[in-house]
């Protein structure tokens, strides 16, 4: 969808949508702080205004992120995690590399063999993943039945080899801390799908800033912001092969 497209209607520049979703995916202020913090720079946003941005643009930029992501490597993390929405636990699978690099992550109102194995599936799919050598899981029964159903139908290679145990998964359940820390903030989600919304931009942007995106630095926050702002196309950072080129 094009920019113009993308945010037609609106009546304050994409710039300021934008900023408003990336610093409650990144930082976890309320609503109602951006509201204030908008107030300061002398916008008057509502903060019902800047959950409804949140909710219909941090999807689009999960979306727009995924071509620029690094190839991940073949030994893969895989973990499941709490999340509550409308008072009730979801669980969100989540997928990490050897070098704690995200795979990809799916939240799920279910737990067992079938969520994983169409998690699993889904990792698979993703444009920066490669097939993998091993998956290191917790003792979770649901993760072998998933990854033998997956070898049955040819959707895994035969190869690939099953770790268990829960020492053996400390990378990943270090990794989940950096969602968490985004997401207690918030309390918890309204609604299942408000709660996936969310999700997308705050992975997305855990994504950013651990520096996953060719071209962008960890810690680089001024790149991430032109890096955003460039796959948005509203700052002129792309070339006529429609690379994108953050300056």
């Amino acid at each position: 969808m094009s920019t113009a497209a993308l945010f037609k209607w609106q009546h304050f520049l994409p710039e300021i949508i934008l900023l408003n979703a990336r610093w409650y995916c990144c930082y976890s202020p309320s609503y109602r702080d951006l509201e204030e913090m908008m107030q300061e720079r002398g916008m008057g946003v509502d903060h019902s205004t800047i959950n409804r941005w949140v909710l219909k643009y941090v999807p689009e930029l999960n979306k727009r992120i995924r071509p620029h992501l690094k190839p991940t490597n073949d030994s893969w993390r895989v973990d499941e995690t709490y999340i509550k929405a409308k008072g009730v636990w979801k669980y969100l699978y989540r997928a990490v590399d050897s070098e704690g690099n995200t795979l990809d992550f799916m939240l799920s109102a279910q737990r067992g063999g079938k969520a994983a194995a169409r998690f699993l599936r889904k990792v698979l799919k993703s444009q920066h993943t490669q097939a993998p050598r091993v998956i290191t899981v917790d003792k979770n029964a649901a993760y072998p039945v998933a990854i033998d159903a997956l070898k049955a139908d040819e959707t895994m290679e035969k190869e690939t080899k099953l770790r268990q145990g829960g020492y053996l998964n400390n990378g990943i359940e270090q990794e989940h801390r950096s969602i968490k820390r985004v997401v207690k903030p918030m309390m918890e989600f309204k609604t299942f799908n408000s709660a996936r919304s969310t999700l997308h931009g705050i992975e997305a942007m855990n994504m950013v800033c651990k520096g996953q995106v060719n071209g962008i630095k960890q810690g680089d926050s001024m790149s991430q912001v032109k890096f955003i702002e460039a796959i948005f196309r509203i700052a002129g950072y792309e070339n006529a092969d429609d690379t994108i080129v953050c300056p």
